[in-house]
């Protein structure tokens, strides 16, 4: 513009652009945020609209604050000269991995539209698998939840009273109602230091959930979960060939493609495995030979996929599993759903059902000796 600076002051930190990102860190960036953000963008750039013009329209309209503030800094960045692919890379608790390196591979190969449609295809799959799972598993959890509640309630409201009635029988109690009275009892310390431990645990699992400690214990045991562990095997396999059949379509190196798609897979085990198998074929090796060799892998998705090696269309093939596992883990996840539903209603009425007649168990005593009397 033809202006020279004449004074330049330090920026203090906390200040300026710095506080706009602890502002925005308040906020979270779901995926649906980036898939509607990904096809604007590629309708805009594939309507000729210059990047920068794009950037700044899609921080205006975005309503997620954090991703409106960060878009922001990104048009800025792309403004003085940096790539997208660098300036989405420089936020990347935003940004994952996935869509920085299709948007690299886009900007390389001329194909820029192509690829952030990509992404929001890829994101609005991921979001409907999460909507489907997180669907099949609200109506057990509420179950649980109610049915813990109601034990909670019989114990420290119901049963002393029943318990100030049972004193006046000058008799012993049957055992199921001497522990239910000894449970309830024990109540006055069980629930606080329950409401604690939940507490604490909540707190040490968000902050220590994603370490390599943490994931590398619980992520095996999910596997090995009944029925719940083939779903989740289902779910993570669904992720890594859905990522890795579009990162190999834009045209990413297949080894950085599969340390990627390691780490969007969701588990320790499946990660693993993907580092396993770049390291095979770093050093010359096929695909699905390294992927026989993990057992985490079905034997039909590895068939696919060297099928798909050998006809050289390996991304096509992975997108075939990707669907054939996204189908099974909808099949599964109504299946169980079907089947949990009368499973937790018996289980509530048992539980509860139990807890009454224990507590009836010393007056239908008590008639039966004045009757016998």
């Amino acid at each position: 513009m033809g202006l020279s600076p004449v004074k330049l002051d330090e920026v203090v930190a906390g200040t300026g652009l710095n506080r706009e990102i602890e502002i925005g860190n308040g906020a979270r960036v779901k995926l649906k945020d980036l898939a509607v953000v990904s096809r604007q963008a590629a309708t805009m750039v594939s309507a000729g609209l210059s990047l920068l013009k794009t950037l700044n329209v899609l921080a205006e309209q975005t309503e997620n604050k954090k991703l409106k503030t960060t878009l922001g800094m990104v048009a800025r960045d792309v403004e003085v000269g940096f790539s997208l692919s660098d300036a989405l890379g420089k936020h990347p608790r935003v940004f994952p991995p996935l869509m920085i390196n299709m948007v690299r591979a886009g900007e390389i190969g001329g194909f820029l539209d192509g690829a952030l449609n990509t992404v929001a295809v890829n994101y609005e799959k991921e979001a409907k698998l999460r909507e489907q799972i997180k669907s099949a598993m609200t109506y057990p959890v509420m179950v649980l939840i109610m049915s813990l509640v109601a034990v909670i309630i019989m114990l420290t409201f119901i049963v002393p009273i029943f318990k100030t009635m049972f004193a006046g029988f000058g008799a012993d109690l049957p055992l199921p109602t001497q522990m239910l009275v000894t449970l309830s009892e024990s109540m006055v310390f069980v629930v606080p230091v329950g409401i604690v431990a939940g507490i604490a645990f909540a707190v040490w699992w968000n902050a220590n959930k994603n370490t390599e400690k943490v994931r590398s214990f619980v992520d095996p045991i999910k596997l090995k979960l009944p029925v719940f562990g083939k779903l989740t095997a289902k779910i993570a396999i669904t992720r890594f060939c859905r990522n890795l059949a579009d990162m190999v379509n834009a045209g990413v190196p297949i080894l950085q493609a599969l340390n990627i798609v390691g780490e969007a897979s969701g588990n320790w085990v499946i990660e693993q495995a993907a580092r396993n198998v770049a390291n095979s074929v770093r050093v010359g090796k096929s695909l699905s030979g390294p992927l026989a060799e993990e057992k985490v892998f079905p034997a039909m998705a590895v068939q696919m996929i060297s099928v798909g090696e050998d006809a050289g269309a390996l991304d096509t093939m992975l997108s075939k599993v990707a669907d054939f596992y996204d189908a099974e883990v909808q099949a599964t996840t109504e299946a169980l759903t079907s089947i949990i539903e009368p499973l937790l209603i018996a289980f509530l009425g048992i539980v509860v059902g139990s807890m009454v007649i224990a507590l009836y168990m010393p007056i239908f005593q008590m008639v039966n000796v004045v009757g016998g009397g």
